[in-house]
Formats: structure tokens, sequence, C-alpha cells
């Protein structure tokens, strides 16, 4: 198997195409968006957010690879009921496992399926986007 063949896999595929149960639309007021500088990868998000601050709905609109767009759907899964605070903190955790092989797996839920995606440097920008473009969105 390819490394990219590894790289895209199933179960990434799938999750790409996930995102369209997450539509972006103007219901949703908080407004983020974010840039991958070397891949080129963009992101577009909305949110809702509850008078605590957590997030209690999501729409997004990505033009990524599928990794990115794979990243997006498993962050518009476990977003709901965070905070900025929480999503900041996540944030930093995974720019750290994606940065060094010593950092721990961050704990987000369903994160092993992009796994492989840390081997690709130029791949992780694109993860990153839904966090960054969250972060901006909220106050």
């Amino acid at each position: 198997m390819s490394s990219t063949a590894a790289l895209y896999t199933p179960e990434v595929l799938g999750l790409a195409t996930s995102l369209a149960r997450y539509p972006l639309n103007d219901g949703l007021p908080l407004r983020g968006s974010s840039r991958a500088p070397v891949c080129g990868s963009t992101i577009e998000l909305g949110l809702v957010s509850d008078a605590e601050g957590r997030i209690t709905q999501i729409g997004l609109k990505a033009h990524a690879c599928a990794i990115g767009q794979a990243a997006a759907a498993l962050f518009a899964e476990a977003a709901p009921g965070r905070t900025r605070a929480e999503l900041a903190e996540s944030l930093t955790s995974l720019e750290h496992w994606l940065a060094g092989p010593d950092a721990p797996f961050p704990d987000w839920p369903g994160l092993t399926a992009i796994a492989a995606a840390r081997s690709f440097p130029a791949r992780h920008g694109a993860i990153l986007l839904p966090w960054k473009a969250a972060l901006a969105a909220l106050p």
C-alpha cells in the first residue's frame, strides 16, 4: 500500500463526506475562518453558543483535502457542549502532538482516523483549521 493510500483510507473518506451533516447557514451568528498557508486549505465556520459559552450548533464549509475535511467532521461531531477554553486546550494538545514524536495523543474523539497524517507535515495546517476557525468565532 502506498503512503498516500494509507493516508486516504475509507474511514477518512467517509468522514470527509459526512460534512454534509453540518451545513453553514445564516442562522449561525458566530463566524470564524482559517486558512492553512502551506496547502491553501480554508474553512468557514458558524456557531451558536449558549449563555455559558458552550457550543450548541455548528456549521462548516471546508475547501480542503480529505484529511482537512475529515478533521473538520471530527471537530463538528465533538465540539457541541465545549467552551472556548476547552477548544483552546485541545488545539494546543493537537499542535504539540503534530509537532513532536514524544507528545501524547490528543484527547479528541475519533482522531485515530487521521493519525497517519501526522507523518505528512503538509497536512498539519489543514487538520488544525476547524479549531482555529472556532476560536476566531467564539468571543
